[in-house]
């Protein structure tokens, strides 16, 4: 993992550098993966990475989680509370604002995401920084993310690495265990559990996409959520003429 780490921070330098910005912004949501990328983020630019804590009807858990790790790594922090963004826009879009924080509707918690992406390109203006991402290549392939919210991002420096590689690497930047030990959450409703709303676990996920190998319950799942989620992996469409 030393030498995947250094490796990472120095593609992280290079490209921020190389595209005229002075530092990193990333969200820090008290997962592993946000926190994989911050720790290799300020590691990077130990003098200038910003996390930004971004609550949105969240459980409180996660931000004391997000926490823990910025302190953790030395990280400077900012919090914004999406709470009230969220349903000023709600209520202009359904014109209720009549929201359950257990509900899965996914058009409704797919706006947390795109309004995190919104605030995060905010304070990356704000600082000259570019926007780091947190999608590992198993949530990338199956297309296990938000299009145009935690899948907006400048520099993706998670995206070749497995669910379990990011595990590894966690151990490796001494990551709190109790951030690598908790369940794999998006965080888009109370209660919601990435592998519950998949169907698979990422140990099954990781063991097909490594080898080909599954049930074929497993295979079915991940075969439909490829097909399923390809538009996520393209650019926009454009016509011939």
């Amino acid at each position: 993992m030393q030498q995947v780490t250094a490796a990472l921070t120095k593609w992280l330098e290079e490209k921020t550098i190389g595209a005229g910005a002075k530092g990193l912004v990333i969200g820090l949501s008290g997962g592993i993966d946000s926190s994989v990328a911050a720790a290799l983020s300020v590691r990077a630019f130990p003098g200038n990475t910003l996390g930004v804590i971004m609550p949105c009807f969240s459980n409180p858990q996660d931000a004391a989680d997000a926490t823990l790790l910025a302190e953790s790594q030395n990280i400077p922090t900012v919090t914004v509370s999406l709470d009230e963004p969220f349903l000023a826009m709600l209520r202009e879009i359904t014109g209720s604002v009549d929201y359950d924080p257990r509900s899965c509707d996914l058009k409704v918690a797919n706006i947390k995401p795109r309004l995190r992406m919104s605030t995060l390109y905010y304070f990356a203006a704000s600082r000259e920084s570019l926007v780091v991402g947190t999608l590992n290549r198993t949530e990338i392939i199956v297309g296990y993310y938000t299009k145009y919210g935690d899948g907006g991002a400048d520099l993706s420096p998670l995206s070749n690495l497995l669910k379990k590689d990011v595990r590894e690497l966690a151990s490796y930047l001494k990551v709190p265990q109790g951030i690598i030990d908790k369940a794999p959450s998006a965080g888009l409703w109370y209660g919601h559990c990435d592998e519950t709303e998949m169907g698979v676990t990422y140990e099954e996920l990781d063991e097909y996409l490594s080898n080909g190998k599954g049930h074929q319950r497993v295979r079915r799942i991940i075969e439909e959520l490829i097909r399923k989620h390809q538009h996520k992996r393209e650019m926009p469409l454009i016509p011939p003429v």
